[in-house]
């Protein structure tokens, strides 16, 4: 999307946000209707903020909107506000809480920039609290989810206090769904800290609430994240349950991405379950969409927040193999071109491609290891003792010497 075309600059400088916001969602060839749901708005309501003109905007519509359409905030009359790099002191939990508070608030600045206007705020307060979802989520690329999770869990306990005072069904139902959307991101940051406990209760706190929200596809999203999990976990068959589960709710209308995601959570629940034919036929069936999706550049509906690309089936493929104990699956695709996405999801899928390969195994290993000791995160450093128990020998090498040093004394 070019942002420095000139219908777009001349919108913005005559102060017609609406007019940039059609001309960005256009170029994404999206619909109002997708952006409104979104966004939480109808699509009429859509309709009559891209028609505003000149008149006054809800800050924090403008916020939600350039946020999922990815446009400089600038060009919606709203401050850039840039996160500063901060360093967390482990032995301070106010502190930590202090430098997350300003994180975020400089994240989610534009929303704070002004009074909202009344006028048409159709979702604009469900739409604030999914912008703050969604900051914590790009926090955690770069933050140890032990630093998070106070942030998060007091995040939902607004959601849960607005949510009780909400007047009307569909007001209930819109919060409902942030909340669901937050309680799966605090399972994840469970997950990340290996506590598997908290992780499961979060996740069925997620399936819960879509309930609640009255949103099939959220909720199908929800269960097949929580089979996804599981199928991590090493419970092939409760994966696999829960994956029928999730295409249950779906039903026949199903968007694509929804199929081709499921597909690959079908893939590693069959791998853990030790049914090669069937994660073959799986991830087949998951490439076949996914190439589908990308030939057809159709933006993904929410909850899907990324696109689902063939590196993704092929990123799986190698996790499959390496449960599976197949090298070939794990040695024939580019290590390079699969490690996407931030340090710790780079450490996660090394660890997998460092059980096929078994000459270089500790050298990826140990890698991947720093990653994990640098952001703290249990799910990295249990994978990585995994991997030193599958190999059994009286006489390791220098390099797993060095890596069993690395592991001595790790959260202990």
């Amino acid at each position: 999307m070019d942002f420095q075309a000139e219908p777009i600059r001349d919108a913005s400088r005559a102060g017609d946000y609406g007019r940039v916001i059609e001309l960005a969602r256009k170029g994404r060839q999206m619909t109002q209707a997708a952006l409104g749901q979104a966004l939480d708005m109808s699509q009429s309501a859509v309709s009559r903020l891209e028609k505003r003109g000149q008149a006054s905007y809800s800050t924090d519509v403008l916020a939600a909107a350039a946020a999922h359409l990815q446009i400089p905030p600038a060009l919606v009359g709203l401050a850039d506000g840039r996160t500063a790099q901060v360093q967390v002191r482990d032995d301070d939990p106010m502190h930590r809480r202090t430098v997350l508070g300003g994180a975020l608030a400089a994240m989610t600045a534009p929303i704070l920039a002004a009074v909202p206007d009344t006028h048409d705020t159709i979702g604009g307060q469900a739409a604030a609290l999914r912008l703050t979802t969604s900051a914590y989520r790009r926090l955690d690329g770069t933050t140890p989810s032990r630093d998070l999770a106070d942030a998060v869990e007091g995040h939902i306990r607004l959601i849960q206090t607005i949510t009780r005072t909400a007047t009307g069904d569909a007001e209930r139902a819109r919060l409902a769904a942030m909340g669901s959307e937050a309680a799966s991101f605090a399972g994840w940051l469970a997950w990340d800290k290996g506590d598997h406990g908290s992780a499961r209760s979060w996740y069925g706190g997620a399936v819960k609430a879509a309930r609640t929200a009255h949103n099939p596809l959220l909720t199908a999203y929800q269960i097949g994240t929580l089979a996804q999990f599981e199928a991590h976990a090493g419970n092939g068959v409760e994966a696999l349950n829960l994956a029928r589960r999730a295409r249950r709710v779906l039903g026949e209308q199903g968007p694509a991405v929804a199929d081709a995601w499921l597909l690959t959570v079908e893939a590693l629940g069959y791998a853990v379950a030790g049914d090669r034919r069937g994660a073959d036929r799986a991830l087949a069936g998951s490439r076949t969409a996914a190439e589908a999706l990308t030939a057809g550049q159709e933006p993904p509906p929410w909850p899907w927040v990324f696109s689902f690309t063939p590196d993704k089936v092929a990123a799986c493929r190698v996790t499959c193999g390496a449960r599976l104990g197949l090298p070939e699956w794990v040695l024939a695709e580019d290590v390079e071109a699969l490690a996407t996405g931030h340090a710790k999801q780079r450490a996660l899928l090394v660890l997998d491609i460092a059980g096929g390969r078994v000459e270089a195994a500790f050298a990826f290993a140990s890698r991947a290891l720093e990653a994990g000791l640098q952001y703290r995160s249990g799910r990295i450093v249990e994978r990585a003792r995994a991997l030193r128990r599958s190999l059994t020998t009286a006489s390791p090498p220098r390099v797993v010497r060095d890596f069993d040093e690395r592991l001595h004394g790790v959260y202990p």
